[in-house]
């Protein structure tokens, strides 16, 4: 059994010392709220760190995890299910993420406040979320004909779970056909990894004008989808086309990671000056290899383990307030008002930091796959 037991402390003390006391409307973890001085709203980020929270709920029991879940989003959600600080036109995949804490809420408790809004996120947005020719979402308004990556964690897993909690297989069709598309347009056959984003109009200045696709490979990205591959693997069990993916990305993966497991932020050009091991991409990664093991998709998960260790060993400093978790890039996109052209340059210029929640919680949800894989759980 591997000893976990620095682990353990890292994740005790981000809950006592950093999680569980910050304000709902000003969580300690959202750096980006801080650094651009953001106003609170309903977001992406946040709904990963609650997320996070309830899955370990499921391994530890500890019920303030679930009492401050409910506290935070009653700070966002109204009785009747709307989200005042969320706007549907903006039809923005990365809101649905915070539909998979109200699903897990109305689970757990039955109110019906939790169901009325994820029914709505569905309904109100979903159902109307325009689409590629192809038939995948548009990323956000403000990117159209855009197929990004990053939905495939933010939307896809929400909408598998709906379409079972509603039994409405034309949902995971739906879901089978954009996983789908993203493996057409996105994956590079010679290395098996995926590209951030595809563009259809093939006209922005970051799509290769014959294949529609951004130019790199980005970390966190392929984190993402390998995260949405896997939550859905658990919610379809009987999808081959997602199981395939997931294996085929995780071993794909594989072949980049350093003997110590782990990825860089620009994964196959790790000698590029300036590249550098990311810990969000790679906790991604592990959190994704480990439950593929545990769904028997893969036979071995231990190049998760090993990663999530060395992040723990390597990248975690411990101080008398919460610990540190370095090497999170902050963030990264496609176009938009700054005109981010996809490029090595553009990705390894963004900024790197310490305690954000696209670091911390994919740390949370590795640590939850870790404690199955070491049979240390009575699950919930």
């Amino acid at each position: 059994m591997m000893d976990i037991s620095r682990a353990e402390k890292a994740v005790k003390d981000y809950l006592d010392k950093l999680i569980l006391i910050s304000e709902p409307l000003c969580p300690m973890w959202n750096r980006e709220n801080f650094i651009f001085r953001k106003q609170a709203k309903w977001n992406y980020i946040d709904g990963c760190m609650i997320n996070a929270l309830l899955m370990l709920y499921r391994v530890t029991g500890d019920k303030r995890l679930t009492e401050y879940s409910e506290k935070f989003i009653g700070a966002y959600v109204c009785e009747d299910g709307t989200i005042p600080t969320m706007h549907t036109e903006d039809f923005n995949l990365d809101n649905i993420n915070g539909g998979k804490v109200l699903i897990k809420l109305w689970k757990l408790t039955g109110e019906p406040m939790y169901r009325r809004g994820f029914v709505r996120l569905y309904e109100e947005q979903l159902t109307k979320q325009p689409r590629l020719l192809c038939g995948s979402f548009w990323h956000k308004a403000i990117y159209p004909f855009q197929l990004w990556l990053d939905g495939s964690y933010m939307a896809l897993p929400f909408m598998a779970e709906y379409a079972v909690m509603t039994d409405q297989s034309g949902i995971i069709e739906d879901v089978e056909r954009q996983l789908g598309n993203i493996r057409e347009k996105l994956r590079d056959v010679d290395t098996g990894l995926y590209y951030h984003g595809y563009d259809e109009t093939r006209s922005m200045n970051w799509a290769d004008k014959t294949t529609g696709c951004s130019h790199e490979f980005w970390l966190r990205a392929i984190g993402w989808l390998c995260a949405g591959l896997a939550d859905i693997a658990e919610i379809l069990p009987d999808s081959d086309v997602c199981r395939g993916m997931l294996r085929d990305l995780l071993l794909s993966l594989c072949r980049y990671a350093d003997d110590d497991g782990m990825l860089y932020q620009l994964p196959v050009k790790r000698e590029l000056s300036g590249n550098y091991p990311e810990t969000s991409g790679t906790l991604l990664f592990a959190y994704a290899m480990m439950k593929a093991e545990r769904l028997g998709i893969v036979g071995d998960g231990s190049a998760g383990a090993k990663a999530f260790m060395t992040v723990t060993d390597r990248f975690i400093t411990f101080t008398e307030d919460a610990p540190i978790l370095g090497n999170i890039c902050l963030m990264g996109g496609l176009g938009g008002d700054s005109g981010r052209d996809g490029s090595a340059e553009y990705y390894l210029g963004e900024k790197i930091v310490e305690n954000d929640a696209k670091g911390i919680a994919p740390y949370l949800m590795a640590f939850t796959e870790l404690k199955r894989r070491n049979g240390e759980i009575n699950e919930l």
